[in-house]
């Protein structure tokens, strides 16, 4: 889970504060010992700890606080807001040219994930109307442009290379001339990234941004190296005076300091962060909900926004009626899963109900493997035994399992937990219209 070890310490603390009817400033005192050394640990530069620990203490102490009927929240509210600010208060989104194309530049160091993201870019690009090239500049490493090429078919998003042969800056802006005449409004340069800063690899990144003036510079950093990250956002800030910050494997950073870190210290925004491998991964960051997920308070409107992407309205629809009339069968199951599962990770998607904190998501089994089976098993029955589960005699589940590579037992588990579904969706629809409005958007199989 995202900032794992911060997230629970922070949780644990603001328990604490949660449930005192009274805080004295002593009180207060001792809470930011504990949220400056959880911070610490999770590795966020110290100034900026500082900092953060004196905004809230200054806040956290007066009268209005101190002396309201409910002291502990404010603080937790203090906290929260504090922390928001930290990582930039608004979303910062990505701007585009007035005249097309518009160019972006993706720098960082080599393994941060540049190619990787310019693929998720262009897709996200994609999706918001726009007509994306991706530009293949990185000459040096090996399999860097074929890397960029499988992308490209993979989306089906148009890839410019010229080999490996030629300079990065003729590579560019022969790009921008080929997307003019193509019709691509937005062009993505990957850069070339080394293994640590310098000299060659500023001077050649300059030398592309002066030939191409791009709209803007996107600094691809790795979350999971904590305070390396901030210190490479400084160098290539002062070097390039980038336009915003990409933090990638985000899903693998239980610490959280290049999150909390980047934007005290560099002035510029988080724009987007990668949670997953997959090209779909990819979110525009915004400060209020990653704090909120940080506290445990839930991220409610991502979790609304990744269910709009996933699921179909119309299939939705369908599904309603179908529980209201007693039809849902063993596939409507499984479609349900399949559904779900696009959503992303299930561990990612609880921590986004609010007041699922971090202990419970350790206690819940939260099985992806056990997803697996239950869809090898309903693809491994007939169209006959989906609709109708009552005719799975022993014969037939012993072919099952065979056929699914599973035991006896997990298909009597799924057969018992598709049966509970059933009571519960008849239970729901005898609530009347609100009940099955409810279920047909959440009566969601896991």
């Amino acid at each position: 889970m995202v900032f794992e070890g911060l997230s629970e310490k922070l949780q644990q603390t603001m328990k604490k504060l949660r449930g005192a009817g009274r805080v004295t400033e002593k009180d207060v005192k001792a809470m930011m010992r504990e949220i400056k050394l959880a911070l610490l640990e999770a590795d966020v530069n110290f100034k900026v700890v500082k900092q953060f620990i004196e905004s809230v203490s200054e806040r956290a102490v007066g009268t209005d606080v101190l002396e309201s009927l409910t002291p502990g929240q404010q603080v937790v509210k203090i906290v929260h807001e504090e922390l928001i600010s930290l990582m930039g208060s608004v979303p910062a989104k990505i701007t585009f040219s007035s005249k097309p194309p518009t160019v972006y530049m993706m720098v960082g160091l080599q393994g941060a994930g540049k190619t990787t993201f310019t693929g998720k870019l262009a897709s996200y690009l994609r999706k918001e109307g726009k007509k994306p090239l991706m530009t293949a500049c990185d000459v040096y490493r090996p399999a860097a442009i074929q890397q960029l090429q499988v992308l490209g078919k993979q989306l089906d998003i148009p890839v410019f290379a010229m080999g490996d042969k030629q300079s990065p800056v003729d590579i560019a802006k022969a790009a921008i001339k080929h997307a003019s005449l193509n019709q691509n409004d937005v062009v993505l340069i990957d850069t070339a990234g080394r293994l640590h800063i310098d000299d060659d690899l500023m001077n050649e990144l300059e030398n592309i941004k002066n030939a191409v003036g791009p709209q803007e510079i996107l600094l691809v950093v790795d979350s999971m190296t904590g305070q390396d990250a901030v210190n490479v956002a400084k160098s290539f800030n002062e070097k390039l005076s980038i336009d915003g910050i990409i933090l990638t494997k985000l899903d693998g950073d239980t610490r959280g300091g290049a999150a909390l870190s980047t934007k005290a210290v560099t002035g510029k925004p988080i724009k987007f962060i990668g949670i997953g491998e997959k090209l779909n991964e990819l979110e525009v960051f915004y400060p209020d909900r990653m704090a909120s997920r940080i506290l445990g308070m839930g991220d409610v409107l991502s979790l609304i926004e990744k269910a709009q992407q996933s699921f179909d309205e119309k299939k939705a629809i369908e599904l309603e009626k179908k529980m209201r009339t007693m039809q849902f069968t063993l596939d409507d199951f499984l479609e349900q899963m399949q559904q779900l599962k696009k959503m992303g990770p299930l561990n990612q998607i609880m921590g986004m109900i609010p007041g699922m904190d971090n202990k419970m998501l350790k206690d819940m089994d939260v099985d992806e493997k056990k997803m697996a089976h239950t869809e090898a098993i309903i693809q491994s029955m007939t169209k006959k035994e989906r609709v109708n589960p009552s005719i799975l005699n022993a014969s037939r589940r012993k072919r099952i399992a065979a056929g699914s590579g599973t035991s006896i037992q997990e298909i009597n588990q799924l057969l018992k937990q598709f049966e509970q579904l059933k009571k519960m969706m008849k239970t729901m629809t005898s609530m009347g219209k609100k009940g099955r409005k409810s279920l047909g958007k959440f009566g969601l199989p896991f």
